[in-house]
């Protein structure tokens, strides 16, 4: 066997195999006496029939199976031992197979095309052109917060006469005759001159309007109807009120803190306000670390330009997914997969040069957080615990194990990122909620 490279670019080769008789034969040729002594032919015992028969009904598919093999090995192996990183997987050429004759050939020549990048050095003694945030609760925040939950737990009334805020419940008809619709209009939702002709109404008044002008944003989700239909709402209406309903909000009493908190956990009103407030903090406490992360890992990336080899990743991206996208999906999300990529091949050296390992505890530990976050709000409170291993096993062993794999690459992440941030030197700020959200639309 022959395994030669040609760099014919920076980041692109072509990797040849070459393959003789004596590379392939004696191994095809033991699999074939083994077929033979199973083989079950029409004119024969079992195990009977002649070596020439069964070679020649099966030799070429295991001569083909058999090169396959040595072929995948071989390329392995040879590519390992470069001193580079090889991207996606090796392209085989498809002219190789086209021109094969695989009863007459004993010498066999295959070629590959593969992308790799080399030389990746990486420098994490610098300033890095990032900030991370540390976020500051306000009062505003807080109160919201509460107001929110009032709301969420008040409870239903009806009265006899509406107020701002109202949800009037009712028909609403077209004066042409072209429409007609039982539903819920919320007076949040209108405009401050046309809530004035629906407050102060009672049970089966109707009120004159044109919901196009008097609905604040989109109508389809205001009233809770199709697309289609909101378009439809254009012109006089007449709104018939079926029925009041109004949400007294909750009381800052013991039965509001059990319903929140469940029982005994919250006992007066600055407890409740305390624990409303560590939660937010813990809340957005996740969100600014997330965000964080991506703005060091934009850094790096910024910071290490690395020469990919784009002709070689968007032909095997196609390849790679069987025809289900086109040229145009790839180059449309082709800059987003080469961030990952970059991340990805950074990290990874990050990680073997400083013997950095997810390890299967660390799997384990960051699932169950998952899922305890995923499930705090179910109310199975001790259930969840006393059945966490059947959680814990149903995710990992799920999607045939590749959470396992995505699991075990986000710890690997979160270790490089904090092995990354006690190596550079990173601006710190603190900032309000109302920043924060600038930032991300940003």
């Amino acid at each position: 066997m022959e395994i030669t490279i040609d760099k014919h670019a920076a980041n692109e080769a072509s990797v040849k195999i070459k393959l003789g008789e004596a590379d392939y034969q004696q191994t095809v040729d033991a699999k074939i006496k083994d077929y033979a002594k199973k083989a079950n032919i029409k004119g024969f015992r079992p195990g009977k029939a002649p070596f020439t028969m069964v070679k020649n009904l099966y030799g070429t598919s295991v001569l083909v199976e058999e090169i396959n093999s040595i072929l995948s090995k071989s390329l392995n192996d040879f590519l390992k031992e470069q001193d580079f990183e090889v991207l996606g997987d090796p392209l085989p050429s498809e002219e190789d197979g086209k021109n094969i004759d695989w009863k007459k050939q004993k010498d066999f020549e295959f070629e590959y095309k593969i992308g790799f990048v080399e030389n990746l050095e990486l420098n994490l003694e610098q300033d890095l052109d990032a900030k991370v945030y540390e976020i500051t609760l306000s009062d505003k925040e807080v109160n919201e917060a509460i107001e929110n939950i009032k709301k969420q737990y008040g409870k239903m009334t009806n009265p006899e006469v509406s107020e701002e805020n109202d949800f009037l419940y009712g028909d609403l008809k077209a004066d042409d005759g072209s429409y007609e619709e039982t539903l819920s209009l919320p007076l949040s939702s209108l405009d401050g001159r046309s809530v004035k002709k629906f407050l102060g109404v009672k049970k089966e008044d109707s009120i004159s309007f044109d919901p196009s002008k008097a609905i604040k944003g989109d109508i389809a989700e205001a009233l809770n109807i199709s697309k289609e239909a909101a378009e439809n709402l254009k012109g006089d209406f007449t709104f018939t009120v079926q029925n009041i309903n109004r949400t007294e909000e909750a009381t800052l009493d013991q039965e509001l803190f059990d319903k929140v908190f469940g029982p005994d956990q919250v006992s007066s009103e600055e407890e409740f306000l305390e624990k409303v407030k560590t939660i937010l903090t813990e809340n957005y406490q996740k969100e600014i670390k997330v965000f964080n992360e991506e703005q060091i890992k934009d850094a790096l990336i910024s910071n290490h330009k690395l020469d990919l080899p784009e002709t070689f990743l968007k032909e095997w991206l196609i390849k790679a997914n069987d025809g289900k996208v086109t040229e145009e999906d790839v180059a449309k999300e082709f800059p987003a997969y080469t961030k990952q990529l970059t991340w990805s091949l950074i990290s990874n050296k990050i990680s073997k040069d400083n013997d950095i390992k997810a390890e299967h505890e660390d799997v384990i530990e960051k699932t169950k957080e998952m899922i305890r976050e995923q499930l705090a709000s179910s109310g199975m409170g001790a259930q969840l615990e006393d059945n966490m291993d059947m959680f814990l096993q149903n995710y990992l062993q799920g999607n045939e194990g590749k959470n396992y794999m995505q699991m075990m690459t986000s710890v690997q992440n979160e270790k490089v990122l904090d092995f990354v941030k006690e190596k550079v030197k990173l601006k710190e700020e603190k900032i309000g909620v109302e920043k924060f959200k600038e930032l991300l639309e940003n």
